[in-house]
């Protein structure tokens, strides 16, 4: 008889297997998002000792835990941050920020806005579920009007953050938002965004499907993916100031920034080098 050959899952070598089954809930698109980066990393070919993914407090907190690469759990509120040191500390490795909207754009908001305006060479990989899935389904900043949140019983009525508008507002050079079925669209802009330099932003819609999904009667599991991939608009280059997400309304997808900036380091050196003159010596180079 014919021996059936095994076949070796391609993104294999980048994730680590003995610790699957993963946390996450049936349906959360946690794990689909997982997946598309390290497709990505695999067609890029990135080197894996190069690559340095941080993360903080949450569900998506947990991604860090999952990689076969150099990873980092940090506290909530400071993957940023805790980046942003990785990078000036050794400038040729690539840094992958790969959290929620609490922990980002809540908890951290404030490291977000600045490695954004200081065009931080990272990408940041913010993986928006709507709420503070992990501790019990709380309003967070990206919690839609309307939404119910069991902070919220009645409804929110909290104005939510536009992400891509607030991150190109601050000065990000890359922006991009997708949901998580956009697979191969997801894959695609991690691509970009590794070979980008300056601040990348990916935000990628993934509902709670336990808490979030309950409390709006909006289904469980992959009905509830489909419902947002079946609503959504691909508009590529969209004025960031129109994609405000609305309970139950279109949901507007796509790539909205891809520009050239000097990142800090550039901006730092070119300064310095015009100020100090021959004596001192680019860093990072």
């Amino acid at each position: 008889m014919m021996e059936t050959q095994l076949l070796k899952n391609p993104v294999e070598d980048i994730l680590r297997t003995d610790r699957i089954p993963h946390i996450w809930c049936p349906g959360c698109g946690i794990g689909i998002v997982v997946t598309s980066f390290a497709e990505a990393l695999r067609k890029e070919q990135i080197n894996l000792n190069k690559i340095v993914v941080v993360s903080g407090i949450g569900c998506t907190g947990r991604v860090a835990g999952y990689l076969k690469l150099d990873s980092f759990h940090t506290t909530h509120g400071r993957a940023i941050p805790f980046a942003t040191g990785l990078k000036l500390a050794n400038p040729k490795i690539k840094v992958v920020v790969f959290s929620g909207d609490g922990d980002i754009s809540g908890i951290g908001g404030n490291h977000l806005i600045h490695a954004a305006r200081r065009n931080m060479d990272i990408v940041v990989l913010c993986l928006n579920n709507f709420n503070y899935a992990m501790t019990g389904g709380q309003v967070a900043a990206t919690t839609p009007i309307e939404a119910n949140a069991s902070t919220a019983p009645f409804g929110n009525f909290e104005y939510p953050f536009n992400l891509p508008y607030l991150v190109e507002a601050a000065g990000a050079t890359y922006v991009a938002r997708w949901t998580a079925l956009h697979l191969r669209r997801v894959t695609k802009s991690i691509q970009e965004a590794l070979r980008k330099r300056g601040f990348s932003f990916i935000e990628v819609i993934t509902p709670c499907t336990t808490l979030y999904a309950r409390r709006n009667r909006l289904g469980d599991g992959l009905n509830l993916l489909k419902y947002y991939y079946e609503n959504s608009e691909i508009n590529h280059k969209a004025p960031t100031k129109d994609l405000e997400i609305k309970y139950q309304g279109k949901l507007m997808v796509g790539k909205f920034v891809d520009k050239e900036k000097p990142t800090f380091l550039e901006s730092m050196n070119k300064h310095l080098s015009h100020v100090l003159g021959d004596q001192y010596r680019p860093y990072g180079e």
